[in-house]
């Protein structure tokens, strides 16, 4: 089963050397201030749970993405973007699926997977773009990769295209009928030119994700239209406002820690980046979208 021939007119979005600026900065800083799951995306908090929940906050998005893309006790499943693999282990050690692929542009996260050593997980080190599966997927995961999809100069009619060469490719990968579920940051109450004018943004794109640019939930809805049917919608903004105060704790908590191991400039610049983001969840000028898919066809 071969990947489509691309006809993007436009430059995607980050290469692998702007996903290694952020993600290789290596696995031992991370470890300093996420949970067990190494989980790098918004958890799903219940109402009442303590911020000392964040291990359990985190595997319940996982699940909520699992059951959303109904994937347990499926064959094959692929996970797009799939970070430390914590989507991976969930799927083959507590959802029955026979076999679990995840795509990575990070070195660290690869070594990090590949250390797992479940004969039931592959990672693969390709882009989406790239990436020509050997046989159909019968459910399909993506968690916070979506955002490194388009770079920051494109308009949206471009930023469309992308995502919509997205969408064609996991409808060629997906069995009839199947379903995708995806979570990615979207841009809020103000326009994306307003907001990428902001001193936070400005940082965020030059400092932490290069290359890189969020959607709006339209472009969205525009790129999937006669590819998946938009089955459901959530934004739990409010839920990354909780887990940036939880990760922004756990550094400072760690400084000393993480200075040893990435240095002080390091430190400095996630924590103002960790600062800024929940800022920006808290205004409501980002959001945090979980989308539910249902391949058309």
């Amino acid at each position: 089963m071969n990947a489509a021939t691309s006809n993007l007119s436009v430059p995607t979005g980050a290469s692998a050397a702007a996903i290694q600026h952020h993600y290789d900065v290596g696995n031992e800083f991370y470890q300093l201030w996420l949970d067990r799951s190494m989980a790098y995306s918004c958890a799903l908090w219940a109402e009442n749970e303590q911020n000392t929940d964040l291990e359990q906050a985190q595997l319940r998005k996982i699940d909520y993405h699992i059951e959303q893309a109904r994937a347990k006790g499926q064959k094959r499943v692929l996970d797009i973007g799939c970070g430390w693999g914590g989507i991976l282990k969930r799927l083959v050690t507590d959802h029955n699926v026979e076999q679990a692929i995840g795509l990575t542009l990070s070195e660290a996260q690869a070594d990090w997977v590949q250390a797992i050593n479940h004969p039931h997980i592959e990672v693969r080190l390709e882009s989406w773009l790239d990436y020509a599966p050997t046989a159909p997927f019968d459910a399909i995961t993506s968690v916070g990769a979506f955002e490194h999809f388009v770079k920051p100069e494109l308009s949206s009619s471009e930023k469309i295209e992308v995502y919509q060469t997205f969408f064609q490719r996991c409808h060629q990968w997906l069995n009839p009928g199947c379903w995708m579920s995806l979570q990615t940051i979207a841009y809020g109450k103000r326009k994306p030119e307003e907001v990428q004018k902001l001193p936070g943004a400005k940082f965020a794109n030059e400092e932490i994700f290069p290359e890189s640019n969020s959607p709006r939930l339209a472009e969205i809805a525009e790129a999937a239209e006669g590819i998946f049917e938009i089955v459901t919608v959530r934004n739990d903004r409010l839920d990354y406002v909780r887990t940036l105060e939880v990760w922004l704790k756990n550094l400072r908590a760690h400084r000393a820690e993480v200075i040893r191991c990435a240095g002080e400039a390091v430190f400095i610049r996630y924590e103002r980046y960790l600062y800024l983001a929940l800022l920006g969840f808290l205004t409501g000028d980002l959001l945090l979208l979980r989308l539910t898919f249902r391949r058309i066809g």
